[in-house]
């Protein structure tokens, strides 16, 4: 990774075409990009299909002239890249850069957690944010301070302030979010990290993604409910509105 073009990659265990259909096909890329909510049908076409130039040929996908993914054979898995412009210049633009990093990076470990787990099948997502109270982190606010200094693959049991017992696997640590699966939810992935500083979060914020698979309605709303009234007692939180 470079200061100018950073480079976001995921091994994922499975061929370049399978991962290639999960970039081209509208169903499939809801699967693992974003979380549920109105408008997730117009971002990915805005983002995945207006002004794109993609070569199928060579599995490479250029995002509105910006960030390019790329598919290459690797030791029998499907390294996934993302190559990043560099910074614009531009305060505005420039001032959401390492919110979009971050974005890329968490959305990487769904489309690998989706495909090799799931098979990209349907899942649910809960998506919580917001301001936490100075020196708080979103690891910290679930209960999950055993985590710290644990790395990918191992194991851990943990009953999380949201009255949950998860038993799961440690996915992925990065330098600012971290994933682990969750058995008891299909298994899902749960993602939390910290929110880079910017205009908007000048003391930057917390954020939390959850999916899960093979909950029904009831067990869904029931979860949802839980974890939506745990983060709005939160320190730190906003007034609800």
């Amino acid at each position: 990774m470079t200061e100018s073009q950073p480079v976001i990659e995921v091994a994922v265990a499975a061929a370049p075409s399978v991962v290639w259909q999960a970039l081209r096909d509208p169903e499939l890329i809801r699967r693992w990009h974003g979380w549920d909510y109105a408008g997730l049908a117009d971002e990915i076409r805005e983002i995945y299909f207006d002004d794109v130039t993609e070569d199928a040929a060579a599995f490479t996908l250029a995002l509105n002239g910006a960030d390019t993914f790329s598919l290459h054979e690797h030791e029998g898995t499907t390294l996934v890249r993302i190559t990043r412009p560099a910074r614009s210049g531009d305060p505005a633009a420039d001032d959401w850069y390492d919110d979009v990093t971050e974005g890329w990076t968490t959305f990487l470990q769904f489309l690998k957690f989706g495909i090799e787990r799931h098979g990209l099948d349907e899942r649910r997502t809960l998506f919580l944010e917001g301001p936490v109270a100075e020196g708080d982190s979103a690891r910290h606010l679930l209960g999950l301070d055993k985590l710290e200094g644990m790395t990918v693959g191992d194991h851990f049991t943990v009953v999380a302030e949201t009255g949950d017992l998860l038993h799961g696997v440690v996915c992925f640590v990065g330098e600012h979010q971290t994933a682990v699966s969750v058995d008891d939810l299909g298994p899902g992935l749960l993602q939390f990290g910290e929110q880079p500083v910017n205009a908007a979060r000048p003391h930057g914020g917390a954020q939390i993604l959850l999916a899960a698979y093979d909950l029904d309605d009831e067990e869904w709303a029931e979860l949802d409910e839980r974890w939506r009234e745990w983060w709005q007692a939160r320190p730190g939180a906003e007034p609800a509105t």
